[in-house]
């Protein structure tokens, strides 16, 4: 007898796998959703973004009032036709993720570089102020 550990939030992972990977109405084909991993280092942000396929040309990197966009689009390939089948499982289209940035980062030095399918994007921390003062009693 096999059993399965019940897991209630299985239907609602399948129901978001399942919104993102639905077709829109002006595409045949799923709209592309990049995976972006972020991470904190001791004097940057990192933001991570898988974007095979996607020409450096073809991307975008905003930022407006501490949000930062990246955004752009993943164009088809020509299609590949057989006699006894016909299916494309790779998603194309626009892309935009967004996300809100602290303060207390150098906007003017912010990087983005492209490589092997992958865009990184570097945000520089602002050097911390030495605010600390001790205050003598009187």
């Amino acid at each position: 007898m096999l059993l399965t550990k019940f897991d209630p939030f299985k239907q609602m992972r399948e129901l978001e796998k399942n919104f993102y990977n639905y077709p829109s109405s002006n595409e045949g084909v799923g709209s592309f959703v990049p995976v972006v991993n972020t991470r904190e280092g001791e004097n940057a942000f990192h933001i991570d973004v898988d974007l095979p396929g996607v020409k450096k040309e073809d991307i975008k990197v905003d930022i407006n009032k501490n949000v930062l966009t990246i955004s752009g689009e993943r164009k088809t390939k020509e299609e590949i036709k057989e006699e006894d089948y016909y299916k494309v499982e790779t998603s194309f289209g626009k892309f935009s993720r967004s996300f809100t940035i602290p303060e207390n980062v150098d906007i003017e030095n912010i990087e983005a570089r492209s490589d092997n399918g992958v865009l990184e994007v570097v945000i520089p921390k602002l050097e911390e102020q030495n605010n600390k003062k001790t205050i003598e009693i009187k």
